[in-house]
């Protein structure tokens, strides 16, 4: 991978729905690296599945485990698939930043309300009452303000996405 050794990782934000965990589990394979998806930490670590976190303790809960959790990440060489909610947390995306280029799946509300489908049980981190449409125009901001590159997935195959992430990442350096 085209990362220099201090920020070795490639990390994946994005919306629910915006290929995170897809992409980055193919492109970990493609670069011969590890795959961490931090959603999958979270239940491994509570025991639970996000939304029961959501149902039993609030989406306010889930923000501050996803923030702990990926906060305290030390690892190298590295594909990560982030919740959707990690950037509500300033010091966990400057964590993030540090550890390497962050990536956005940047998908337009139709795609995202497309892919999601019933969302009740996504275990999307909101408000009692917020709809998805709410969230998203809450999060793209934030995507947008902590990313290093953005890779627009709307419309795109898998295969191409994951065409555009590597000539993203490979455009950022020499190997």
């Amino acid at each position: 991978m085209i990362l220099s050794e201090s920020r070795s990782n490639l990390v994946l934000l994005g919306l629910p729905g915006s290929g995170k965990s897809t992409i980055g589990a193919r492109l970990a394979q493609y670069f011969d690296r590890p795959f961490l998806d931090t959603d999958r930490l979270i239940e491994g670590f509570t025991g639970r599945s996000l939304q029961q976190i959501v149902d039993t303790d609030g989406a306010l809960q889930l923000r501050a485990i996803e923030a702990q959790i990926v906060a305290g990440l030390m690892v190298f060489d590295t594909v990560i698939a982030t919740g959707g909610s990690v950037i509500y947390s300033d010091v966990t995306m400057r964590h993030l930043q540090s550890l390497g280029l962050l990536v956005y799946l940047r998908a337009r509300e139709e795609t995202i309300l497309e892919r999601i489908g019933d969302y009740s049980q996504r275990g999307i981190a909101r408000l009692p009452g917020q709809s998805i449409a709410s969230v998203i125009e809450e999060r793209l901001p934030l995507y947008e303000r902590y990313a290093n590159v953005v890779v627009d997935v709307d419309g795109l195959t898998e295969p191409q996405v994951m065409a555009a992430c590597v000539a993203v990442v490979e455009s950022q350096g020499p190997r």
